[in-house]
């Protein structure tokens, strides 16, 4: 399969590989790549590659590309700058897309420059790249003798890496899931590459912990991109298309708030920051202690400059509450202390069972499918994608909108409950406001 994958390199203009986890795909394109700069003459060759993060680029492609470099014995030098040069002439190199610390998420200058007759583009882990990228990719493989390979996890439905698997017509198109690596077909390999490979005590294990119907056993063993449930509260492609930066206003950037999912029972309490409409960090300590769960809150507060703290206020939550506004009175922090309890009445109860039906409904499914929240920058990403497309709903005896309940998500799921979700969601919650929303309302003459 990894032969008949560089071949196509050869032959086609673009060659897209969907594969599942830990079956080679950054080692096949650090070989595609090693071998595309050393057969090419070293004057009219480049190779330019990159991947969502700079730890994706530096520490797996390259990683792999330095190691091809001295167990071959390869021409000239690979720096820790993930670029490689020969007789001092660059002839590939590595990048993340441009910083996004300041809200320019979009750099259409990546790549421009590097026109060359033998020029080959690698987009890794392509299904957590932007349209923009794609299209700069195109932009400079303009020539007969160009190329573009892309490689990722079939994870994000919606993305372009899903429509140019999607039998597009001018890609050659590959899906290799767990089981056709070596360690499921009996192809001999080295040991050392088989210790490295997907095991079948791996998949095994994902079976039982996940159950095949999971979506990231779906994506992750068998290559294939998962499908919604027909009363999934998040659609995946709606929520995909919220993993793309836009470029945001510094006024799109605040104001800072966290969100907090206090964990019961030993469970972990997650905190969540959102900047503006953009998720950012996380924080985490498994305690039910509400003394020890506001020690990582106020870290957070300091860390953040967070305005705002909105807290799950069931149960424990209640002691957590009281302990962080004791800690405001004592100094520690300036930030408002929000208690939220998502099992009262919704801000429109002809509409949601509940207030977190309305959690999930308003800002969960809706912001997705108006793109009004950017997670492109969200740590935990994988963890808290997955957990946002796990509730499902049904009406309720009233016909409201009615959110599975944790419990039942737990049984379904084999454990896994969405708490980076909820933090998430209760960082972009707006607490509803009476007597602001009487007064809007009397101001704008709907009251007359």
């Amino acid at each position: 399969m990894q032969r008949a994958i560089a071949e196509s390199v050869d032959i086609n203009k673009r060659t897209v590989v969907q594969s599942g986890a830990g079956i080679g795909k950054s080692f096949i394109a650090a070989a595609i790549a090693a071998r595309w700069v050393t057969t090419h003459p070293v004057d009219d060759v480049y190779v330019w590659t990159t991947a969502p993060g700079g730890d994706q680029v530096s520490g797996i492609l390259w990683e792999e590309l330095r190691k091809l470099h001295v167990r071959q014995g390869l021409p000239g030098h690979i720096g820790l700058d993930n670029k490689w040069r020969i007789d001092g002439k660059l002839v590939a190199s590595g990048r993340k897309p441009a910083d996004k610390a300041a809200g320019a998420d979009e750099d259409p200058d990546t790549g421009q420059g590097f026109h060359r007759r033998y020029l080959l583009v690698v987009l890794d882990d392509a299904g957590g790249l932007g349209e923009w990228l794609w299209d700069s990719a195109e932009n400079i493989t303009t020539g007969d003798d160009c190329r573009i390979f892309a490689t990722g996890n079939p994870d994000h439905a919606g993305s372009r890496f899903a429509r140019v698997c999607d039998h597009h017509p001018l890609w050659t198109h590959f899906a290799v899931s767990v089981f056709d690596s070596p360690n499921f077909t009996g192809e001999p390999v080295p040991e050392d590459v088989a210790r490295k490979l997907t095991s079948k005590l791996w998949v095994e294990e994902r079976r039982t912990d996940w159950g095949e119907d999971d979506r990231r056993f779906i994506s992750k063993v068998l290559a294939k991109f998962p499908s919604d449930h027909p009363q999934q509260v998040v659609p995946a492609v709606d929520l995909a298309a919220c993993f793309f930066a836009d470029i945001q206003p510094a006024a799109a950037l605040v104001p800072v708030e966290l969100g907090v999912d206090v964990g019961g029972g030993g469970d972990w309490t997650i905190v969540r920051e959102r900047r503006g409409i953009r998720a950012g960090r996380r924080w985490a300590k498994r305690t039910d202690k509400p003394e020890e769960a506001a020690d990582i809150v106020v870290d957070a507060i300091h860390a953040t400059g967070a305005v705002s703290v909105k807290v799950d206020a069931i149960g424990i939550g209640w002691g957590l509450v009281g302990e962080l506004r004791n800690r405001g009175k004592r100094g520690d922090h300036q930030a408002q202390i929000v208690a939220v309890v998502v099992s009262e009445k919704a801000g429109d109860e002809r509409k949601y069972h509940n207030l977190r039906a309305q959690l999930w409904w308003e800002i969960g499914r809706v912001s997705c499918q108006r793109r009004e929240w950017d997670l492109s920058q969200m740590e935990g990403a994988e963890t808290t994608r997955a957990q946002l497309l796990q509730p499902r709903w049904f009406p309720d005896a009233k016909d409201r909108v009615q959110i599975e309940a944790k419990d039942d998500i737990r049984a379904r799921t084999g454990g896994a409950s969405p708490d980076d979700a909820d933090a998430l969601l209760l960082a972009f919650y707006v607490a509803h406001d009476a007597r602001a929303s009487y007064l809007e309302a009397l101001t704008s003459g709907r009251l007359g």
